[in-house]
This record gives C-alpha cells, sequence and structure tokens, in this order.
C-alpha cells in the first residue's frame, strides 16, 4: 500500500526541513524483542597480513559491514537515531546513544554485543535499553507533553567516564522552545547525575536579531576521552554564527570550536579550532539542502584525534571523511569571541580515509566511532554507526575497520615519520 510518510533528515539543518514523499511499503513488520540479524555485506576481502598502506592506499581498510533495516525493533520500538558508539571494555559491550527526541519513546540509549575477527565484522545485537532522566528522576517527555521547565533533549554524543560508572552525553538543545545545547552526566541507569558548564559562547538558543551564537542544530555533536584520561574534547557540529558561514559549494566553512575540559574539575579550559571541507558536490538546484559538519571525535595518541566529517546533499547522498588532528598544534581560541577576522592557527588536517574509497553499496549518515578490541594480530579496530533519521529511505549502518601498518620504504629513500 501507499503511505504518506513525512522524512526528517535529524542532523545539521535538516531537522528543521522535511520533505513529502510517496513510498511504497510492505506490509508486516518485525515485531521480535530482538533487532533482526541483516544478512553479511557481500565477500569484502579480509586485510590480510600482508596488507600496508601507502600515501594513496588509506590507512583504514573495511573489515565488514551490518546493515539494519527500518523495522528493526527493540521492545516494540524501533532502533534508530544512533547517533554515537562507545565500547566497555568492563563488560565487553557496546553503548549506543538514539537522538530520537522522545517521539517513538523516552530518550534512551542501548547497550549492545558487536563481535568480529579478522574475517570480518560477524554480530551487532541489543542486550539492553536504557532511558535518560530529568533531574526529577523520570524519562525525558515529548515535545507535546513537555512543561515549560523541561527541555525535550536531542541526544548526539555520548561517552563512558573514566571507570566506567557514569557516562556524559550531549544535547543539541531543544531550540523552539527555548533551551540551548547541554552536556549532562548520568550514571549507568540513566539517572541524571549533574550538569557540565558550557562556555558561554557555546550556550543557546540563538537570538537570530544579534547574528551571533550557534545555529540550531548545529551544535554539540561529539565528545572523546583522551588517552590519559584526564581530558574531555567536545565538538560542535557547525561554526558560531559569529564565526564564519556554513559550507558551500567550493568554500569552506567557517571555523568550528573543540572545547578541552579538565575531567577532574570538569571546567573547560583550552578550545582548538577546526575548519570543515567544503560541500563535497554540486546541488544547483537546491542549495539550500546541503550541509558538511562534524559528526564526531575519538582519541587517537596522546595528542591527537579522530574527526569524522560527514557531508548531505539532496541528490547525491551521504559522504563522509575521517581526518587526523594534533591539538597542541592549534592555538587557544576558547578566549576569542569571534574567530571571523581573528588571528589564531586552526587545527592542520591530515586525510585519513575519503570513504567513497571502501566500495560500500552506500555510505550512510555516519555519526558514531570508537576503538574496539584489536584483533588477534594486533590491528586497532574501528568502528562506526549511523543515524537513519527513522527515514525509510536510510539503513542503520554498522561498520568495522581495520587500521594497516604503513608500507616500509624503498631503501635509500628518506624515513617515514611516525604516529606519537
Amino acid at each position: 500500500m501507499k503511505i504518506n510518510i513525512q522524512i526528517h533528515y535529524s542532523f545539521g539543518l535538516f531537522k528543521a526541513l522535511s520533505l513529502s514523499v510517496l513510498v511504497l511499503l510492505v506490509a508486516g513488520c518485525k515485531t521480535s524483542p530482538e533487532p533482526a540479524q541483516a544478512p553479511l555485506s557481500p565477500s569484502i576481502p579480509s586485510p590480510g597480513a600482508a596488507a600496508c598502506h601507502t600515501p594513496d592506499r588509506p590507512a583504514l581498510q573495511l573489515l565488514g559491514e551490518q546493515r539494519w533495516p527500518l523495522d528493526t525493533l527493540w521492545a516494540g520500538t524501533q532502533v534508530g537515531g544512533l547517533s554515537s558508539i562507545d565500547y566497555r571494555p568492563a563488560d565487553d559491550s557496546y553503548y549506543l546513544v538514539s537522538d530520537d527526541r522522545s517521539a517513538k519513546d523516552s530518550a534512551r540509549w542501548y547497550r549492545a554485543r558487536i563481535r568480529y575477527d579478522a574475517s570480518g565484522l560477524q554480530q551487532v545485537s541489543i542486550v539492553e535499553q536504557q532511558y535518560l532522566r530529568t533531574p526529577a528522576g523520570v524519562p525525558y517527555p515529548s515535545s507535546r507533553t513537555a512543561t515549560a521547565d523541561t527541555p525535550v533533549p536531542d541526544p548526539e554524543a555520548l561517552r563512558l567516564l573514566p571507570g566506567g560508572r557514569s557516562v556524559v552525553w550531549s544535547s543539541e538543545g531543544d531550540f523552539a522552545r527555548g533551551f540551548g545545547p547541554s552536556l549532562q552526566q548520568a550514571g549507568l541507569d540513566g539517572s541524571w547525575q549533574h550538569t557540565w558548564p558550557l562556555p558561554a559562547l557555546l550556550q543557546g538558543p540563538l537570538q537570530p536579531e544579534t547574528g551571533r551564537g550557534p545555529r540550531n542544530n548545529m551544535t554539540l555533536e561529539g565528545i572523546a576521552i583522551s588517552e590519559d584520561q584526564r581530558s574531555l574534547w567536545l565538538s560542535m557540529e557547525g561554526a558560531l554564527r559569529q564565526d564564519g558561514p556554513l559550507p558551500r559549494r567550493g568554500q569552506i566553512g567557517g571555523p568550528l570550536r573543540i572545547t578541552q575540559y579538565d575531567l577532574a574539575s570538569q571546567q573547560p579550559i583550552r578550545q582548538i579550532a577546526y575548519i570543515p571541507d567544503a560541500l563535497p558536490k554540486d546541488n544547483l538546484l537546491l542549495p539550500l539542502i546541503a550541509i558538511n559538519g562534524v559528526s564526531e571525535i575519538l582519541a587517537d595518541g596522546p595528542d591527537h584525534l579522530l574527526v569524522l566529517e560527514r557531508a548531505y546533499v539532496l541528490g547525491a547522498g551521504f559522504s563522509a571523511r575521517l581526518y587526523r588532528i594534533n591539538t597542541q598544534e592549534a592555538s587557544d581560541t576558547l578566549a576569542i569571541d569571534a574567530l571571523h577576522g581573528a588571528a589564531y592557527t586552526p587545527a592542520h588536517k591530515e586525510l585519513l580515509l575519503d570513504f567513497a574509497q571502501l566500495g560500500l553499496r552506500t555510505v550512510d549518515n555516519l555519526e558514531g566511532m570508537t576503538w574496539g578490541p584489536r584483533l588477534a594480530s594486533g590491528e586497532r579496530v574501528l568502528l562506526l554507526v549511523s543515524d537513519n533519521n527513522f527515514n525509510p529511505a536510510q539503513v542503520t549502518q554498522f561498520l568495522a575497520l581495520v587500521e594497516t601498518p604503513a608500507c616500509a620504504a624503498p631503501a635509500g629513500s628518506a624515513s617515514q615519520s611516525h604516529r606519537n
């Protein structure tokens, strides 16, 4: 039967945009309380012990993929909007937050098991669900039932804090109802513990008449815990209005801010600027339905972060690139009121992977990443998950990438630099 469906793009500007389309759906959804495992992707060659990377070959190669359809359920509710993933070694499980704004069910995260080896990504399965709770101790309400003093959260990032007994999660805010972005701490049972302070410049909601402050739905999108577990890094998705424009066709975006917190005091102590790429493809007919921004960050060594840029262009679909930055070589921008026209040094970007190189059927809306356990042979494994926006045209995509060593330099050539 034909059903008229409103498709909402739940990242960046697309939470404010919706397109009515007619989609032919087949009757009869799954009702199992556990997600059915999607068939394994077509055979993917194992990286193998001989694999290595050169300047024209990426340092990360595809180990495996799992794809969940829209009608995947847990406890009778659609599983979707997965916007982060983090690994907890204590119980060998993964935490995935949903950015469902308490519409299909109250704001929540899932705990999952993921199994992989050198032959590929074998299994992804949910084992538990936990509701996020307000300071009053109740699950977050939807916009239809929320009182004037309670925001409806838009969870976008979640990380386990050192010790593994608490999590910190970010909300992009509830701008329509007067609430800006926030950074919250919760117990493993979802209970609210306290709110972390944000630098004044990152607070909202936007007052359009000033032309300053965060853009709606372009706020707190990524969290990383440093390797020494002394710092937390918090990333914006896009530039503040006073810092510059969003990326356009052929034009890089204004600098977005990545803030460093001292974990002991939970106070912001430093900030760096990161400049996102121009839109990856042309969109001449509907240029407003196109976006590129940072969807996640992840620690990679003592002074480095991985930065995931995810883009969408109507008619061309999603794309993603993974960069590596040195956090110590960039200027501290915490005290700079407006970066547009200011003197500062942004983070230098080293491209690690264009996801178009992986040979996937499609790249979906990748929003979460974490390091998983190493393979038996010692290689690191990077896991990613996509936010399907509860959109029938998308899937929930899990990717496992294996890090490959640099190929040995030919005899007589200059020695290669190594990572910290």
